[in-house]
């Protein structure tokens, strides 16, 4: 008796990515394609209709993040087996995926089995980093002290991209589900960790750092 293919969750905005994701997984015959979500929302109702074994998440989606979109998933199934696939491979982006409780990271960059590859392994609950992530973490370590931008806290991560893309405190809030003055005082935490004055002091120091946040929601609206 052979045990039942792993049961894949594909999230990515793009359909025709998706497609092409769909196909390679389902290349392995131990690997099941069991639906697919193009944004956070739509993500959500699926892993709660399909309970799959392993959601494959990109972190760039309209709307609401990869990161906001696996929280809601860990709030609901705490067990729940996320790995992020995406195009962004700065340290920066993957600690933040890891510990907002990533079981993996991949970036689109690998070679097409590293995606397979990774999907069995999460799916046995072991962490798996492709190459390219595992070396950008090992000579991040190699320093004492990162950026400013490494020592934000996971929620300051998220008021901060939305920031640094003209969201207003109120629309931050909104989005987040906090209070405009919690925010307000993630903003004040994140300006003095930058040493920003304002907020395009703040956008111009995260560019130079190399934190790019324009793939990861659509530009707010009015």
């Amino acid at each position: 008796m052979t045990n039942a293919p792993i049961s894949v969750l594909l999230v990515d905005d793009h359909a025709v990515v998706r497609e092409g994701y769909r196909r390679l997984l389902e290349l392995s015959p131990d690997v099941r394609v069991a639906g697919e979500a193009g944004d956070a929302a739509q993500a959500y109702q699926r892993f709660c209709a399909l309970q799959p074994d392993v959601v494959v998440m990109d972190l760039a989606l309209p709307g609401a993040s990869g990161i906001e979109a696996m929280r809601r998933m860990l709030a609901r199934e705490p067990d729940a087996h996320v790995l992020i696939f995406s195009v962004h491979e700065e340290t920066l982006f993957v600690r933040r995926a890891l510990d907002a409780g990533a079981r993996g990271y991949v970036t689109k960059a690998s070679a097409p089995d590293v995606l397979v590859e990774a999907v069995r392994s999460v799916a046995r609950r072991v962490c798996y980093l492709s190459a390219d992530v595992s070396q950008a973490l090992a000579l991040r370590t190699s320093f004492q002290e990162g950026p400013p931008g490494r020592q934000l806290s996971a929620r300051e991560f998220e008021v901060l991209r939305l920031l640094v893309q003209g969201y207003t405190l109120p629309s931050i809030a909104e989005r987040l589900g906090l209070s405009q003055k919690t925010v307000a005082n993630h903003q004040s935490v994140i300006r003095q960790k930058f040493g920003a004055d304002n907020g395009v002091q703040l956008a111009q120091i995260a560019n130079r750092l190399g934190l790019h946040f324009s793939e990861f929601a659509a530009a707010p609206a009015g």
